[in-house]
């Protein structure tokens, strides 16, 4: 078995775990109460911004090899990602410019932009971010939420190219063969941040 695919049987229950907060089943339904909605949006937009930092500070350290890829996904999130969300922002009034970071986006971020320190182990910390989502796009959108601002969120992490991106950092985690204990400890860290971060703040 793979660094990935080991991570992918440990991140599981956590994933499991989120499929089941209230947030992602009231988006799952549609009918998540608009203020949480806009309070995350607040919270990701601010989380995303240095998730592109994280990108970036790994790109720095990359091999050259993987150095396009991580440029073209700090590329993608800041203006394809960030895009969604000041649509999406302006649908709810979410107040993008205004927002300061809750607990959970400040230890979450703070978490990555320290693991970025190291190559290999930055990329095992990033991880959930994106095989969560991409995972949980997937599942949402075999019965997808009625309304549309909220089938719009689903739609973004349920296309095939994200799911791609996804794939692309599976091999280079591989590639970049951090420790697979170091490695499972930073994959169940983030993904402890992805679930906590569901509860809006």
């Amino acid at each position: 078995m793979s660094i990935s695919e080991e991570l992918h049987a440990i991140g599981r229950p956590l994933l499991d775990a989120q499929l089941a907060h209230p947030t992602v089943t009231g988006i799952a339904r549609g009918d998540l109460a608009e203020p949480v909605f806009r309070s995350w949006l607040e919270q990701d937009y601010l989380f995303l911004l240095d998730y592109v930092r994280v990108f970036s500070r790994l790109a720095w350290q990359a091999p050259d090899g993987h150095l396009g890829d991580l440029v073209d996904l700090a590329h993608a999130t800041f203006h394809e990602e960030l895009d969604l969300h000041r649509s999406l922002s302006a649908e709810f009034g979410a107040d993008l410019e205004g927002a300061r970071k809750g607990p959970a986006c400040a230890a979450y971020t703070a978490f990555l932009l320290e693991s970025a320190a190291s190559y290999a182990e930055g990329l095992a910390a990033l991880y959930p971010c994106m095989w969560g989502y991409s995972t949980l796009g997937r599942i949402l959108a075999e019965n997808p939420p009625a309304e549309p601002r909220y089938r719009a969120w689903v739609d973004t992490y349920a296309h095939p190219g994200f799911a791609e991106l996804t794939g692309r950092i599976a091999v280079m985690i591989d590639e970049a063969a951090p420790e697979p204990r170091r490695a499972g400890e930073l994959f169940t860290a983030g993904m402890a941040h992805e679930l906590a971060f569901w509860d809006v703040p």
